[in-house]
């Protein structure tokens, strides 16, 4: 070992219970920012991960609106289009209101452009020739107990009264990002009722359109809203990811704020490490100038006391690292399990295992300028007088 990296290691550990205490604080603000980095980068991850062969068309002014029908042949017909599904909100809740989840009503195509979603093709088959049939998610039926062939009663909130469907199937992500926290059920049950209610078909909610060419997304957006830019009900066609966008954005600045608050927490690190590299400076005032009288030159304090703050901080972040593993584990599962639909893989990404090495590196370094510049510029025979 070089011998000036020994001399740092050994003033580090020179006083063993505050590099202790303070390598345990880095620990733990390295955790805290692994978990809110996590949060940032799962709420995300489920647009990041759209297909980008999948468009969205909805109304214009806001989702509220919905679209006729009729609309679904013609932008069918729209050339580089490969197929068209529609689906509407539900908005139902199981047995109390706090009980919500995402529930669709979807027609019988929804599900061949969604291969992320993985059913057997017998759940399949029971689902397109059930009316009251649904398939929900694994993550979902984990959450209530649900197996195949169990009856549901939802109430609904925007489609009133109580609502009966039967599990036909539990459908796997194909990705780890796919959200399995939805429950999709036929279209034809929903207008049905509709039509019972208002004696006309239900509009729909959104068209999510396939294309062969992921290129060509925007000339086919154009096409489509083109074609009813003098209608009533305008279009508003977009890739899916800048959908999914849109309703991550609703929450956007929460989000932010828990990603300023992971950084803010660094900062905390840095005031922590320059503490405590500004009490070691103190106490080696004396030995900075027997070291200067032995030949030791600036280059070498500089070695000296940015090692011994670098062998703290990446202490400290070696410890938060192992730490965060099983803790973000533990948080993870329940997150994905109670709010999938948001945070659909909360898993430790390398990325922020860097992140966080970095900045303690970079903390060790800036906590150590000040010390350096006291320990460059101290004379010694001014040095020298601290020896007693």
């Amino acid at each position: 070992m070089p011998p000036l990296l020994n001399l740092a290691l050994r003033n580090g550990l020179g006083n063993k219970g505050r590099t202790a205490l303070t390598a345990l604080v880095i620990a733990v603000a390295v955790v805290s920012f692994g978990v809110l980095q996590t949060a940032v980068r799962s709420y995300y991850q489920g647009a990041e991960a759209s297909a980008p062969d999948r468009l969205v068309t909805r109304h214009k002014v806001s989702l509220m609106f919905e679209l006729p029908m009729a609309y679904r042949d013609r932008i069918r017909e729209v050339q580089g289009v490969k197929a068209v599904a529609h689906g509407n909100w539900f908005g139902g809740y199981y047995q109390d209101q706090k009980n919500f989840f995402a529930q669709f009503a979807v027609d019988d195509s929804y599900l061949d452009l969604y291969p992320e979603f993985v059913l057997t093709a017998e759940e399949k088959k029971a689902f397109l020739s059930e009316r009251k049939a649904c398939v929900i998610g694994e993550k979902l039926a984990r959450r209530w107990g649900w197996k195949l062939g169990d009856s549901i009663v939802l109430t609904g909130t925007i489609y009133d009264g109580n609502w009966e469907f039967i599990v036909r199937g539990i459908y796997r992500g194909r990705d780890r990002t796919t959200d399995t926290t939805a429950m999709l059920f036929r279209f034809d049950y929903l207008n049905e009722w509709v039509k019972a209610r208002y004696g006309n078909d239900s509009p729909v909610g959104w068209y999510v359109v396939q294309i062969a060419d992921p290129n060509a997304a925007p000339r086919i957006g154009k096409t489509i809203d083109a074609a009813y830019a003098d209608s009533t009900a305008q279009t508003l066609t977009e890739t899916e990811k800048a959908f999914q966008m849109s309703f991550v954005s609703m929450a956007g600045t929460v989000v932010e704020a828990i990603r300023i608050i992971s950084f803010i927490v660094i900062l905390i690190v840095l005031l922590v490490m320059a503490n405590t590299m500004m009490m070691t400076a103190r106490e080696r005032v004396a030995q900075y100038g027997v070291m200067k009288t032995l030949g030791f030159h600036a280059p070498h304090l500089v070695a000296i006391i940015a090692g011994e703050a670098m062998v703290i901080s990446l202490a400290g972040a070696a410890l938060g690292i192992a730490l965060a593993y099983p803790v973000i584990s533990v948080f993870g599962a329940f997150m994905e399990s109670n709010l999938g639909a948001f945070f659909p893989s909360f898993t430790l990404q390398p990325g922020t295992v860097a992140a966080a090495v970095g900045l303690c590196a970079a903390c060790g370094v800036a906590a150590a300028v000040f010390p350096l510049l006291t320990a460059v510029r101290l004379p010694i025979a001014a040095a020298l007088r601290k020896v007693n």
